[in-house]
């Protein structure tokens, strides 16, 4: 059932880095745009940043412009989130999302291709 798998995360100290993975269960990817949503327990899944293959474009939400940087391999075969400048306050898990449909949502319903996640923990 789970495709996406996420891998990278760690723990570090505030202002740290890290740079997390997301493969399609070592295929390349079908789906044109690929997005990272993170989650703090008790919260709901918010939106952090997308990648639209085709058009060569990246977004990212407010909390993470110039920190953050999404990417991927020429090849399709991973995605990436170089991670800068961590904060405590950053939600701790990262999830790497395929959309259902062909409209970009930056709400989960809008995603029905999820990895099980990947923990980034920051320390002060």
């Amino acid at each position: 059932q789970v495709h996406l798998v996420e891998s990278g995360g760690g723990s570090v100290q505030t202002g740290g880095s890290l740079r997390l993975s997301c493969v399609d269960s070592g295929q390349t990817f079908s789906s044109n745009t690929m997005a990272w949503f993170r989650q703090a327990p008790g919260k709901e899944r918010e939106y952090v940043a997308h990648l639209s293959w085709s058009g060569g474009t990246t977004y990212y939400t407010d909390s993470v412009k110039g920190r953050f940087t999404i990417s991927r391999d020429n090849d399709q075969s991973t995605l990436y989130l170089q991670m800068n400048d961590l904060k405590p306050e950053d939600p701790p898990i990262y999830y790497c999302a395929g959309p259902s449909g062909s409209l970009f949502s930056k709400i989960p319903a809008g995603y029905d291709n999820w990895g099980r996640g990947t923990q980034v923990t920051v320390s002060s």
